[in-house]
């Protein structure tokens, strides 16, 4: 009876446990949703709710994504004597799936965002979502380059688009930034092609930032 209830007990404080967690997580993706939504000048309350708990809908879609994804490569990568080709095939198959969902999750979530938003403001979720990578290393480049022709421009901002819908969907801080590293590497290589010596564009920025901020 007394080891009965000592297993009661575990099993009471385990579900306790994973309720708190739940119950922290949910507080986490509401307060970032509503932040969200603060930023970008929602200010109807109806309306604010409303997106509000559809981006924390997207967030919780998005973990349970991932999560299942990540739980189902540690099972691969654990199976005794997998051999390292045949797991990379597994795992390659496994992401080629999550990337389908990602891409049906991505749509859902923008249909319920224009019942309520203007193109505008889900360009500025978008945004807010990424941590402004976006407009931030748009920005950058103009700076950096100012002789930059508008076609270029133009292909900067498609590649940086691209990386933000991509963005979006990535599981962490560190993986949304390395999004858009890997798109800044095919960035610098089309202006190197383009005739741009990038480090010495590069240094005289620097110079220029530092001339700025003496004065």
């Amino acid at each position: 009876m007394l080891t009965a209830l000592f297993l009661f007990a575990g099993m009471a404080f385990s579900v306790a446990q994973t309720k708190e967690a739940a119950d922290n997580y949910t507080q986490v993706i509401t307060q970032r949703s509503a932040k969200i939504l603060t930023n970008i000048g929602i200010t109807d309350s109806v309306k604010f709710k409303k997106v509000r708990d559809v981006l924390v809908d997207q967030y919780r879609s998005l973990g349970t994504i991932h999560d299942t994804r990540n739980a189902k490569a540690k099972e691969i990568k654990d199976q005794p004597a997998i051999e390292k080709a045949v797991a990379n095939a597994k795992i390659a198959a496994l992401d080629s799936t999550v990337d389908r969902q990602l891409k049906t999750q991505h749509k859902v979530f923008l249909s319920k965002l224009e019942k309520d938003l203007s193109a505008e403001q889900i360009v500025k979720v978008k945004d807010e979502m990424t941590y402004k990578i976006l407009p931030l290393t748009y920005g950058a480049y103009l700076d950096e380059i100012p002789t930059l022709t508008e076609p270029q421009k133009a292909q900067l901002m498609a590649w940086l688009v691209e990386a933000r819908e991509l963005a979006i969907d990535a599981e962490s801080s560190e993986k949304k930034h390395a999004v858009f590293g890997k798109y800044k590497g095919r960035i610098n290589n089309y202006l190197s092609a383009q005739g741009y010596d990038m480090k010495k564009e590069g240094e005289e920025w620097q110079k220029r930032i530092k001339a700025k901020a003496g004065n």
